[in-house]
Formats: C-alpha cells, structure tokens, sequence
C-alpha cells in the first residue's frame, strides 16, 4: 500500500484526518448508513423468504422464482461502478440519498406487479437504483472516519447490513404465511421507507470529500484497469464473486429443503432460518477487532474455514444440525466479507469508490450467477450436492487468499 498519496488522490480533504471513534458524529456515520443497509438489503431480498410460496402461486419452478433475487443483484452489480464515478462528482451523501430514495419508490410498486415479467422487470430496476448504496458507503466510510478505525467502523456497516437482510425476511416470512408473497413484498418496502427516511436524517455532511474532474471514458477505463492488475486486489473480487454466490445459494434453496419432506415445515417457520443472520452481525464487528491482533490474512482465512464447516452440518438430517451449521456458516462468510470489503479500501490508494465498486460488481454478479445456478443443482442432485459445490468454492478462495496475501501483512494494509 502506498503511504505517500495525496489527500486529493484519496478522494479526501487536505487536512481531514476523520471523525475519531466516540464522537458524534462517528456515531451518526455508524447510525447513518446502517439504516441504509437495512433500507437497501431488506429491499434487496425481500421476496427470499417466500419463494416457496411466490413459486406456488405464479406456477414457476424453484430456479425461476429464485430470479426474482438474482435480477435485482444484477441490477445492483451493473450499476455499482456507473454510480461510484457519479458519486465521484456529485458527492457520496447525495448519490446515497438519490440512489435509497427511488429504490424505495420502486419497491412500493412491486406489490402491484400483474404478471411475472413485470416482477422482475421491477426487481431489476430497484436494484441498479440500489446500486448506489454499498460502494459508495464504504467509499465515504474511508473518507469521513479516521484511518485507525476503518476497519472497525466497515464492520459495523456490515453488521448493520446483516440486520437489514434479517428485518427485511422476518417481515415477509409472516406477513406471506398470513396474506401471501405481495403483502410480504409491501410489507418489507415499508420498513425501507422508515429505514430510508432515518439515513437522510442522520446522515452527517461530508468533510472529507473532494470532487474528482470528469475523467471521461478512456480515464474510468484506465481508472478500472488498474486495480484490476493489482493481483491482491482480484482475490478480494474473487473471493466476493464465490462467497457471495454460494451463500445466496444456500439460502434460496434451504428453505425449498424445509418445506419438502421429512420436515415440512410451513413458511413462518421457515422465515426463522434467516435469524441465523444475527451471527454475521456478531462477527463482522468482533473480526474486524481481530485484525489489529492477527492482520487481514488470518482473520480472513478463519472466517472461510468457518463457514465451510458449519456448511458440512447441513448435509445431516438434524433439524438441529442444519440450524446450527446454518448459523456457524453465515458467521463465517460475514466475517470474511467484512474484512474483503474493508481490505479492498485499505489497497486502493487511488479511487477507492472504483475498487470498492468493483468488489461489489464481483460480489453481487457471483449472488445473480452462483445463487440461480445454485438452484440447477438443488434441483437435479439434491441439497448436498448444492452444499458440497459452495463448499469447494469456499476452500477454492481459501487457496487464493493463502498464495497471494503475504503471511507478514500488517493489520492495516
């Protein structure tokens, strides 16, 4: 990493050091965006509590249902590095606040949907409005919040993001059971709208922003470009793309394996699975503090190696295994993403809304990709053969990490 960058490289304010950990504002920072991440990951997901019963009633199968997801995550992934040069010009705050406003106007109107193709015509376009929230949100949590609690305030933004997945499908899991898959969908938009109207509120003005000049096609292209031959830089994307991909695997289809038999557990039940997001919350704060002891690398390759044995509890028959290793695995894949979402911003040196944007590029196309794909083989092998691939995937990224990151990194870089 290089420590000599200008200021105005960093996309900060000469002389701008960031809120320190305690103030006010760093709270109203935390506070801030973690209503944006309920605002944007409760919308994102909002039907995966209820593809069951959304696949029963419009009479598409699994994998079909599943693209009510997997377009809204390709929404998201195309228009992340658009909205990132956007929010290079106009300013983080105000990109945020365009971007959460519109999708919540979308969601609104999904409800009143009268055919599938309208559904996910709807849902691919409140995913690139959400598109302008999770790079951006780290961008502008490198810019505002001092260097020595980057990582731990990244952290609490994913954490706050587990609780808006979590939100957004206990909402719908009951209000489904009760009314169906639409009054779920209305039902989760609402909580956005409050979730979204709290961000503009407490969201604090930006300090450490500098407007960057228009750079143009070929600039953005060589902007890209290089962080794409930084060789560190890929595994991170990588391991967003894999991660990603088999974790929205796994929750799109478990609740297709608790509804068949031998469980045959109705939809409100089922709902409940997504509890097991509290434990992302849990370690993406509690790693992003080990890695001042242990360094990126280390706490990294933990959380990979967590998840993939919790994943291998799935494969029993025990309801209560399953549960277990349902909460060991999403442990496991939010502290890694946490510390590749904050990693990415600590390589970068320039343009780190552009590295960030493309960690989110990787990591929501591996959701649309991996997490529908996921669903051919549920579909034609069965849960442990789906359980199996996430999990070679899983110890794929765990090699890459291991070769690429030097052993001696510091916590910081």
């Amino acid at each position: 990493m290089q420590h000599n960058a200008r200021p105005s490289d960093l996309g900060q304010s000469p002389g701008w050091d960031g809120h320190a950990r305690g103030s006010t504002a760093y709270a109203r920072v935390l506070a801030a965006l973690s209503f944006a991440g309920v605002a944007t990951f409760a919308q994102l997901y909002s039907t995966q509590a209820v593809l069951p019963m959304l696949a029963a009633d419009l009479h598409v199968t699994a994998a079909e249902a599943a693209l009510t997801i997997s377009l809204a995550t390709v929404g998201l992934a195309v228009t992340v590095i658009p909205w990132s040069f956007l929010a290079d010009r106009i300013g983080r705050v105000r990109a945020m606040a365009w971007g959460i406003s519109v999708a919540t106007l979308l969601g609104l109107l999904v409800p009143l949907s009268t055919s599938f193709g309208m559904l996910l015509v709807l849902r691919l376009l409140e995913g690139m409005a959400l598109g302008g929230i999770p790079a951006i949100a780290i961008a502008y949590l490198n810019e505002e919040v001092s260097k020595a609690h980057a990582a731990l305030a990244a952290g609490s933004y994913v954490g706050g993001t587990t609780l808006g997945g979590l939100a957004g499908r206990l909402v719908a899991g009951p209000a489904g059971e009760l009314w169906g898959w639409r009054a779920a969908a209305l039902a989760v938009s609402l909580l956005a709208t409050v979730a979204a109207v709290a961000f503009l509120l407490l969201v604090p003005r930006a300090r450490g922003f500098v407007a960057a000049p228009a750079a143009g096609l070929r600039g953005a292209l060589r902007t890209l470009g290089g962080h794409l031959q930084n060789v560190r830089l890929l595994v991170l994307y990588g391991q967003a793309f894999l991660m990603m991909g088999g974790f929205v695997a796994v929750y799109n289809y478990l609740g297709f394996r608790l509804s068949g038999d031998p469980f045959g557990l109705p939809g409100t039940l089922i709902s409940l699975i997504f509890l097991a997001y509290l434990s992302g919350t849990v370690t993406s704060r509690w790693s992003a503090g080990l890695t001042l002891r242990f360094g990126r690398r280390s706490v990294l390759l933990a959380g990979l190696a967590i998840s993939t044995a919790g994943l291998a509890l799935t494969l029993t028959q025990s309801l209560a295994l399953i549960l277990a290793g349902l909460a060991i695995f999403t442990g496991g894949f939010f502290a890694a993403h946490s510390i590749g979402a904050g990693w990415t911003g600590a390589l970068a040196s320039t343009a780190r809304a552009q590295a960030a944007s493309l960690y989110n590029l990787a990591y929501y196309l591996g959701s649309s990709i991996i997490g529908w794909a996921g669903g051919l083989a549920f579909q034609s092998l069965g849960w442990n053969a789906l359980a199996a691939a996430v999990m070679v995937l899983a110890c794929l990224t765990a090699a890459a990490v291991a070769v690429v990151h030097p052993r001696n990194e510091h916590a910081g870089t």
